[in-house]
């Protein structure tokens, strides 16, 4: 049976197609290259203004030799002047430069994560992890680089021109080789905590799944904050080290954030709730009555909401024992993480949706135990998120601005979906609790 539905697929022409390593190929750079174009030359000032300010602070730093972090506060961490001095390097004068420079270093990250997702995903786990690693020969992990090419063309210019772009394909690699190389993937993940910190979160199921976690997570993870506290140290700016986590602790409730939408809602029938401009940061934000104890509130309930996942997290681990679907539950582990972060934030930025595609890429390219068609949901929620985030950002955005009500009920029900993103997500984890060994197809222990 088996046999014949894969000699099925083989003589289906769309099958392949997205099984040709040159077709895959070269839709990756048509979509890089598309929205490296809408984020240069169509729209730059609406889809990619975020480069001009990455650009200011990298020319300060070359030019005046007032950097970042080493000379004062900042609102991202320390790691994030990495990738933002190197297209500095070319061009930190220029505007176009800058973001042609920065959508070519994107646009290679993204290749890498893409290789090392071919290759790794095939692989099952080694030594290192608990339960089972159920790796199906007959799958192509190509399926996982596809959907993440349907994501960025979806998501649009927020995909690659922010930093949240870079270390979404620090993620990928990250997430592929945590099965068999839980050391550099807890580097990896660390180290994207130092840009964004959204991609250390993912540690959590990770360190579940480790049967020596001091050694494969803990030490690199160490290692890393080791090395950037150090290299901060030496350019004096030590005290500044974490000023990015009380840098933004004034912020409103932002417009876009999912904790906003009951006053979007409200502001199309009332003239009490207002979208107003926050001028220091640039950012537009939700007021009305009982938004600022909202925004305030939330700086308690994120860390909450992030502990509760955590304890989900370990009952599913705990109840599993040595039957559990240990891909599987990476995966979508990280999944409901990612989506957390996002649903408990005050901060609703649109490029914050590329936190969920490293999971779910992952997922399709090493699906687990319970196969790739258990992945079809939360796959093509993502996708549609991805879609309405893109209308909301840089499509409607000055019609949710002004608080005009079709663009406001797309990012209303953009965050219904990801509500119900998190519930998927969080049925989907607790799935994984038992899985048969024998239903499993296992790598061979490296």
């Amino acid at each position: 049976m088996w046999a014949a539905r894969s000699r099925r697929r083989r003589r289906c022409p769309i099958a392949r197609l997205l099984r040709s390593r040159a077709a895959l190929w070269t839709a990756f750079l048509l979509v890089h290259g598309w929205i490296g174009y809408v984020g240069t030359v169509l729209i730059p000032n609406r889809a990619f203004w975020d480069l001009d300010l990455y650009r200011w602070w990298m020319w300060q730093g070359l030019h005046q030799g007032v950097w970042p972090v080493l000379d004062g506060d900042w609102v991202y961490p320390a790691g994030a002047v990495l990738p933002m001095v190197v297209p500095a390097l070319v061009d930190a004068v220029d505007t176009f430069t800058y973001a042609a420079g920065w959508t070519v270093l994107v646009t290679a990250l993204d290749a890498v994560a893409v290789g090392v997702l071919l290759r790794g995903a095939r692989r099952g786990g080694g030594a290192h992890v608990r339960g089972v690693v159920a790796v199906d020969p007959r799958h192509d992990p190509a399926l996982g680089a596809w959907w993440w090419l349907a994501f960025v063309l979806l998501l649009g210019p927020v995909a690659i021109g922010r930093l949240d772009a870079v270390v979404a394909p620090v993620v990928v690699v990250a997430l592929t080789l945590a099965l068999r190389r839980p050391a550099v993937a807890s580097a990896l993940l660390t180290l994207g905590a130092w840009i964004k910190v959204a991609p250390g979160a993912l540690l959590l199921p990770l360190v579940l799944v480790l049967r020596r976690p001091w050694r494969d997570l803990v030490l690199p993870a160490a290692a890393v904050c080791v090395a950037v506290a150090a290299a901060v140290a030496a350019g004096g700016g030590l005290g500044h080290l974490t000023s990015f986590l009380t840098e933004q602790g004034e912020r409103g409730l932002q417009v876009e954030s999912v904790a906003a939408t009951p006053w979007v809602l409200a502001g199309l029938a009332s003239s009490s709730v207002r979208v107003v401009l926050n001028d220091a940061i640039t950012t537009w934000e939700i007021a009305g009555p009982g938004t600022a104890g909202v925004a305030a509130a939330l700086g308690l309930v994120l860390p909450l909401a992030v502990a509760a996942v955590t304890t989900l997290l370990a009952w599913v681990r705990l109840r599993a024992g040595d039957g559990l679907d240990t891909a599987g539950f990476l995966a979508r582990g990280a999944l409901l993480v990612a989506v957390t972060l996002i649903l408990a934030n005050k901060v609703g930025s649109p490029q914050f949706v590329g936190w969920l595609a490293g999971p779910v890429v992952v997922g399709l390219a090493r699906p687990g135990a319970a196969g790739v068609r258990s992945w079809r949901t939360p796959a093509l929620l993502v996708l549609v998120v991805a879609g309405l985030t893109q209308w909301v950002f840089p499509v409607a955005y000055d019609g949710i601005t002004t608080q005009q009500a079709v663009p406001s009920l797309v990012l209303v029900l953009r965050n219904v979906l990801l509500v119900v993103l998190a519930v998927v997500a969080a049925r989907d984890l607790v799935r994984t609790g038992r899985t048969r060994a024998a239903a499993a197809v296992s790598a061979p222990a490296a």
